[in-house]
């Protein structure tokens, strides 16, 4: 097995939907980036009182086409429309593969990517879902983006136990890009057993976790 391409940090978390199932489940489901609410607030209406005032962008099959480091060309207006609502600091990628010190370890494609978009990427050590410590991190570095509490982050992504539960265990939004680049019929097996797993969780009447406090289970 290539060690690098091993999310240890999605296969210990993945112990922990066994206890609470609704970790992977999203606040919002859009079919793909360009159906995304601008700004982030829409997609949450009914939550009360949310103030999203940053977002975190997966990129492979959520912007990107898998692999690839520059933006899908059908997406390129509505990224952006999205650079325009969150500047600078505000809009963040964060990639299992560009960023992720396993995959990227001297930051080759954090320094592509962030050519191509325009868009700061989180070099991080852990893969998601385990870097949500590492995303708040970054946002205490810059307050400009007054992000001062974890429920004013939306994330966006593709992938249910990695985007999403991410999000959850931060205590943040998440936003889940469910066909993404690449049709499901199309994307790998992983990503099909996730659509199941959501529909099966919504049939029993799971709820993604009301956004506030980190999940510490």
């Amino acid at each position: 097995m290539d060690m690098n391409a091993f999310n240890v940090s999605a296969t210990l978390n993945i112990f922990r939907l066994l206890s609470r199932p609704s970790l992977c489940l999203p606040h919002a489901t859009v079919s793909t980036f360009n159906e995304l609410p601008i700004p982030l607030n829409k997609a949450f209406e009914r939550h009360k009182n949310v103030d999203i005032k940053a977002v975190v962008l997966d990129k492979d099959n959520c912007f990107a086409y898998p692999h690839s480091n520059t933006v899908h060309k059908q997406y390129e207006d509505h990224f952006k429309r999205l650079k325009e609502a969150y500047p600078g600091r505000r809009l963040l990628i964060v990639s299992n593969t560009a960023g992720a010190r396993s995959m990227d370890p001297a930051g080759r494609l954090v320094s592509e990517v962030e050519l191509s978009t325009r868009v700061p990427v989180l070099p991080h050590r852990t893969k998601k879902p385990g870097c949500g410590p590492e995303i708040m991190e970054y946002f205490r570095k810059y307050p400009e983006t007054g992000v001062t509490r974890p429920e004013q982050i939306a994330v966006v992504g593709d992938r249910l136990t990695t985007d999403v539960m991410m999000a959850n265990l931060m205590g943040s939004y998440a936003v889940w890009v469910k066909d993404g680049v690449v049709p499901p019929e199309e994307s790998n097996v992983f990503a099909r057993m996730e659509h199941k797993l959501a529909a099966y969780l919504i049939r029993r009447g799971y709820e993604a976790p009301e956004p506030a406090s980190p999940f510490e289970g």
